[in-house]
């Protein structure tokens, strides 16, 4: 039984066609796919992703449960700053990748995948054995992500925090629309820039007009999970259960810049044998250069025909009006320009391995 997000109801009654995603009914477009990714691109979404899941990890324990079963370096974390990590499993595979804010020393917001709440939840409690405090908070917040190059002045206008002053991957504490304890932060999932909204479920609809009141003159529009997966594979982002899972270890994903081996963490010796060694097969981005769409799942393959690795992510690009995907092949064939073919219904269409972000 799929879960309803707090504001559904309003999703609804904005138009929004409503699928299943992760566990929860979802809005996945109100307009069109290509309308709704071009108002990100130029303008200002604003996407409902309360499907997000958010933990708690507190007291003089808490960094050292955080570096013990992450891959990135979290002592590096300053106040008000924000980390993108993964949890590596004993097989070289990633449990989640997942986004850790340090709000204070001994005080860290965790934020995972929808579809791996629980999952992630059991490997923390699991993992916890010197007794840091933790708290499953995925049912007590909503989570907006307003995104696009105007995004910033029309939040600016609800809040005295000065968003200008806030850089990638930091956040901020503060008072917004009225509504005090609400975190702003300067991520997403777009690459079009924007903030981040965490705001308690008892505040969401009030804080979701407001923005929307505010950026109404500059045509702000709520969009979809359709319109989401394009602007993040445009940027080449991996979305967990398609382009990483419990099977990809991250070097073999392009995420060796969160792996850091200054510090042992769950899988770090085999891990970095595999960085010492290289890796037999890597995540690169393609350019179509036949027409065709690569879809999750189709193979891919050298000139000969022989497979050679699959496609994990694929799409139109809106903005380049070609088709772009990301998918794994053998190492010899991840360096840009390489050329490979993408078995689209029995037809093998030529395309060249290209260096991300597309756009």
């Amino acid at each position: 039984m799929d879960k309803n997000i707090p504001l559904h109801n309003l999703h609804v009654k904005l138009g929004g066609k409503m699928v299943p995603f992760a566990g929860f009914n979802m809005p996945v477009r109100y307009s069109s796919d290509i309308e709704e990714h071009m108002t990100v691109r130029n303008g200002v979404g604003v996407f409902d992703v309360s499907h997000m899941g958010e933990f708690k990890v507190e007291g003089p324990q808490a960094l050292d449960l955080i570096q013990r079963i992450t891959s990135n370096d979290a002592s590096k974390l300053i106040d008000g700053q924000a980390q993108y990590t993964c949890l590596p499993n004993e097989q070289g595979g990633i449990v989640d990748d997942l986004i850790v804010y340090r709000i204070k020393e001994n005080d860290y917001f965790i934020v995972v995948n929808a579809g791996n709440i629980q999952k992630d939840w059991n490997w923390f409690v699991s993992h916890n054995t010197k007794g840091a405090i933790l708290k499953n908070l995925s049912d007590e917040y909503c989570l907006f992500a307003v995104q696009g190059p105007k995004a910033v002045s029309v939040l600016q206008k609800l809040t005295g925090t000065d968003l200008s002053t806030i850089k990638y991957y930091h956040f901020a504490i503060g008072t917004f629309a009225g509504v005090q304890e609400v975190i702003m932060s300067n991520t997403g999932y777009t690459g079009a820039g924007g903030f981040e909204i965490y705001v308690k479920n008892a505040d969401a609809e009030k804080v979701w007009h407001a923005i929307f009141e505010t950026g109404k003159d500059v045509g702000i529009k709520p969009i979809g999970l359709g319109a989401r997966d394009t602007l993040r594979l445009e940027k080449g982002f991996c979305l967990y259960g398609n382009d990483i899972d419990d099977t990809t270890s991250p070097l073999e994903a392009g995420l060796g810049w969160i792996t850091k081996f200054t510090k042992d963490f769950t899988n770090s010796v085999n891990l970095k044998k595999q960085k010492d060694e290289g890796v037999k097969r890597k995540l690169v981005g393609f350019k179509m250069i036949d027409r065709g769409i690569p879809r999750h799942d189709y193979a891919i393959k050298d000139a000969a025909g022989n497979v050679i690795g699959k496609v994990t992510s694929g799409t139109q690009s809106p903005m380049l009006n070609v088709g772009i995907g990301l998918g794994y092949v053998a190492a010899e064939f991840a360096a840009p320009e390489s050329e490979i073919f993408v078995d689209v219904r029995g037809r093998s269409l030529k395309a060249s391995v290209v260096k991300l972000p597309f756009v």
